[in-house]
């Protein structure tokens, strides 16, 4: 038997601490709250190294899958592109406020799951988040990853 991809155990992994349905759907929308949020900290720093940071992650991204990289990608351009149309003054606040709520909302889940976030195990899960959120798309999409 053939062994998994790096992707199928990451997200095997993550899963793991994601098995509650309500917990399943808290994530599904803080999770790209929170990757909007910390786009738009980085932004507020200077719009390039939001493009950086950005790129960084895709690398990894398309390291592991290809189909997620591609999704990832335009997800962030339509993050960036938001961040970009924002007025300047907003930008800060608004990614504070939403950062903190939507991780309020994230430890809420976990506290319903009943096990702590995966990344208290190891940091990488702080990027499959968004690739779990995102295979849920895909598979309801028939896409696969």
């Amino acid at each position: 038997m053939r062994d998994p991809r790096p992707i199928d155990r990451l997200l095997d992994q993550y899963g793991e601490s994601h098995l509650n349905h309500t917990n399943e759907v808290i994530h599904m929308v803080c999770v790209p709250l929170i990757v909007f949020s910390l786009l738009g900290l980085v932004w507020w720093i200077h719009p390039l190294a939001a493009v950086l940071v950005s790129i960084a992650a895709l690398a990894y991204y398309f390291q592991l899958s290809r189909p997620f990289a591609l999704g990832m990608l335009a997800m962030t351009v339509v993050m960036l592109a938001l961040l970009h149309a924002m007025p300047p003054l907003t930008v800060l606040p608004l990614s504070i406020s939403i950062f903190v709520l939507a991780w309020i909302g994230q430890f809420i889940g976990h506290q319903i799951e009943g096990k702590k976030p995966s990344f208290f195990d190891d940091l990488r899960f702080l990027l499959i988040g968004p690739l779990f959120v995102l295979g849920f798309l895909y598979r309801r999409l028939r896409l696969s990853y």
